[in-house]
């Protein structure tokens, strides 16, 4: 069965949502993330996956105190990225509680040096973060554009054992008008041996039935759980509290 991963965008220690990655149109769900964390945990949620919006812009980790918090209050297994661009960044990710990082920027500009990460601290560690916009990769929080594709991406990683793979098509991001399942569903048949994470558009249990159907094993949600549209296991466990 696809697992459901609930996001928590955070900037300024708050629970956020944006819409196509455009900072100036976030909404505050919930002022202490640790609040939605606790819910997501009694709905029955086994992971947590947690951007750092105020980090991927400083090009280091702003938030650790929440992970910290949420690391040290819940069970969930937290999956944490943005402004991870140096082996001390990531390792003040793992201090302060994460069980995975999630990377991009990184991987895009200093590859070698994501590949030893892999090797370092295990596949089962890192995460490659692939965020498409006009079928190539964004990076610096979506600001600049690489020359990379998400498959030329992913295959650079695959000699180091690459395993895990968050895939954000940031033009449905925050959008609510489906996931775009042709383009996860490739990639999952291309890369069998990795795990692709669907991120973006997810709007409603029909999406995560067809990304289900294609053979995806995981999907994020995000502002499709906090409007209520989905629910993880018990029904209401978004209620907005901003």
């Amino acid at each position: 069965m696809i697992e459901m991963i609930p996001a928590t965008d955070l900037i300024g220690g708050r629970c956020v949502r944006l819409t196509q990655g455009d900072y100036t149109s976030r909404k505050t769900y919930y002022r202490d993330p640790l609040e939605a964390a606790l819910r997501f945990e009694e709905a029955g949620a086994r992971r947590l996956h947690m951007v750092d919006l105020d980090g991927a812009k400083a090009a280091e980790p702003q938030n650790l105190a929440v992970l910290e918090r949420i690391a040290a209050k819940t069970s969930l297994e937290v999956q944490y990225g943005g402004g991870i661009k140096s082996r001390a960044a990531l390792r003040s990710v793992f201090d302060a509680g994460a069980r995975r990082a999630v990377c991009g920027s990184v991987a895009v500009r200093e590859p070698e040096l994501f590949a030893r990460w892999i090797a370092e601290f295990g596949p089962e560690r890192l995460i490659l973060g692939a965020d498409v916009r006009d079928g190539v990769v964004a990076i610096q929080g979506w600001t600049e554009r690489s020359e990379r594709t998400a498959p030329e991406l992913i295959e650079t990683f695959l000699p180091a054992g690459l395993r895990q793979v968050v895939c954000t098509d940031i033009s449905r991001d925050g959008m609510l008008c489906g996931p775009a399942v042709a383009l996860y569903a490739d990639l999952q048949r291309r890369f069998p041996q990795v795990e692709i994470t669907v991120s973006g558009g997810v709007s409603s249990p029909d999406d995560i039935a067809r990304l289900e159907r294609e053979g995806l094993r995981s999907v994020i949600v995000g502002k499709a759980l906090y409007e209520g549209r989905i629910t993880l296991e018990k029904p209401g466990p978004c209620s907005p509290n901003a």
